[in-house]
């Protein structure tokens, strides 16, 4: 059945230096009082950066006549589509070094209008940079080089309807450039859901979760994109193509899994088909707390390896807690929660109770409750959650260096690496910076055999030397993930920023393979150049 499409509008105005909206930045006071609480700041937070004062080049490249109507060199377009929203993009926008801002915005309606993007960037050397929300937090979505006379971003949310909806299958056919609350606000009519929720929802599109192989906010159970995926559809500089509807099939390798991560390289996945869940009905949480960290960790293990299934596992180092206000006395603590479209939860949520119980947890008095979390500390947690990646805008101001990285290795691997990382990062900020370094860890998805650790590093740095002490940061990080065996990126992505630990972790076979596909999909190497391979 088609699917009516809604278009909720808004009235409030993207940043385009940093994360989300313009007007939920910490303002200066707060900035200050951040920056107070992290010695060797600056005393006033620096300004904030205006397009205006940006040196834009003239367009190296124009458009056909048949597509300037689909194309603009407004500056702050431009501005918009130069970077994406990690520290490093923040850091270099407040000190007037953003890189190269692409010389045209391209938002095409539909297929057939990538393609002739494609077609003419292809024919005359620009380099097409897929765009969704722009919330990569690895350089997944900038140009770095001078390879191409030109660069063109592809802003794909004109493309932002559910356009079928097939109530038997419960799945839908979605166009890539939606953005999570306009997809999910279509499907709310029907009491259907995507339930792929990763923090940057509200800022992210379909076709960027799926070019990413994005993680959502469920910490067991369907954790990824990549598990939604019924079909895709994309468009190459060969040729357009689309996958079977099938809910599972043994035909040789996926054609799904070469575009899902492939992050724009290979192709623009322009529409899915997803599999869609009926809305929650009931939900239950709380919090516990452990004295022991080493504890902790073995009851999420154990939690993990259970058949239980909670949504929500999330476990907060006694530094992480304390950051999000949900302790203060130096326990870590786990976030716990169950929800159920069918069944109450009451039971299971007793159950897990148990488990952690018996690997000295202290539980909260829990409640069942339809919309909201159970207690002050999960409460807690979500606020901050969600305001993070403003606080660290507002750290930025403050010449602080703040990274975050994302990992995933196996039980056996998981206490040695976040006792490496905490050592050994910990060591290259202060080498880099003179100042101790704050470093927290929390677990945001675990599995039978493993979980995902993300680490998040604050430290003061020098006046105008912080993007290069966060590349020694960065560089200290990979080195110790990669010695662990560890994942490059559990769900932020490969980039720019992650290559070189990328190519080291790929296979030698896979990348012969990767690098023919490349050369047969985009033969004129327009698509994203320097993202996953050369």
């Amino acid at each position: 059945m088609p699917a009516t499409p809604s278009h909720p509008g808004t009235a409030r105005t993207r940043s385009w230096w940093g994360w989300g909206h313009a007007d939920a930045h910490p303002d200066d006071a707060e900035c200050t009082a951040m920056g107070a609480l992290l010695p060797g700041t600056l005393a006033h937070p620096l300004p904030i950066p205006r397009v205006a004062d940006l040196r834009l080049a003239r367009p190296g490249a124009t458009p056909p006549p048949a597509l300037a109507h689909l194309v603009t060199a407004d500056p702050e377009a431009r501005a918009a589509h130069a970077m994406g929203k990690a520290y490093r993009d923040v850091i270099r926008a407040l000190r007037g070094r953003p890189g190269r801002i692409p010389d045209l915005v391209a938002r095409p309606t539909d297929d057939q209008e990538v393609a002739d993007l494609l077609d003419w960037a292809g024919g005359h050397g620009v380099a097409v940079i897929p765009f969704g929300g722009g919330s990569s937090v690895v350089g997944g979505v900038e140009y770095r080089g001078d390879a191409h006379r030109a660069v063109m971003s592809l802003d794909l949310t004109s493309m932002d309807r559910v356009l079928e909806i097939d109530t038997a299958s419960r799945s839908a056919r979605i166009q890539a450039g939606a953005l999570g609350p306009v997809l999910e606000e279509q499907l709310r009519p029907h009491g259907l859901t995507l339930r792929h929720f990763p923090q940057s929802f509200e800022f992210s599109t379909l076709g960027g979760w799926l070019a990413t192989r994005a993680g959502g906010h469920y910490a067991t159970g369907r954790t990824h994109i990549d598990d939604f995926v019924q079909s895709l559809h994309v468009v190459t500089p060969a040729g357009a193509g689309a996958s079977w509807r099938l809910p599972a099939s043994g035909a040789g390798p996926s054609p799904d899994r070469l575009f899902l991560g492939s992050e724009g390289a290979l192709g623009v996945i322009t529409e899915a088909w997803m599999r869609l869940q009926e809305r929650p009905r009931y939900k239950a949480s709380t919090s516990v707390a452990f004295a022991d960290f080493d504890q902790a960790l073995d009851a999420v293990r154990a939690l993990a390896q259970s058949d239980l299934a909670p949504a929500n596992c999330r476990l907060l180092d006694s530094g992480e807690a304390l950051l999000s206000g949900a302790s203060h006395d130096g326990s870590a603590v786990l976030v716990l929660g169950f929800e159920s479209a069918t069944t109450p939860v009451d039971a299971r949520l007793a159950s897990a109770l148990d488990v952690v119980r018996a690997h000295g947890g202290h539980c909260a008095a829990s409640m069942a409750d339809r919309d909201a979390p159970s207690d002050a500390a999960v409460n807690a947690w979500r606020s901050t959650f969600l305001r993070m990646p403003y606080l660290r805008d507002g750290l930025a101001r403050m010449g602080a260096v703040v990274e975050t990285f994302e990992t995933a290795a196996t039980w056996d691997t998981i206490p040695a690496l976040i006792d490496a990382v905490r050592t050994e990062v910990g060591a290259a900020a202060l080498k880099a910076t003179g100042h101790p370094a704050t470093i927290n860890c929390r677990l945001t998805h675990v599995y039978p055999d493993g979980a995902a650790p993300y680490f998040t590093v604050a430290v003061a740095g020098r006046p105008g030397d912080e993007v290069e002490i966060w590349d020694d940061i960065k560089a200290a990080a990979n080195d110790v993930l990669h010695r662990h065996r560890a994942t490059i990126t559990h769900h932020h992505a490969v980039g720019r920023d992650h290559r070189p630990a990328y190519d080291l972790q790929r296979p030698e076979p896979f990348t012969l393979a990767l690098r023919a596909a490349k050369d047969a999909l985009d033969p004129h190497r327009i698509l994203n150049p320097g993202v996953l391979i050369d």
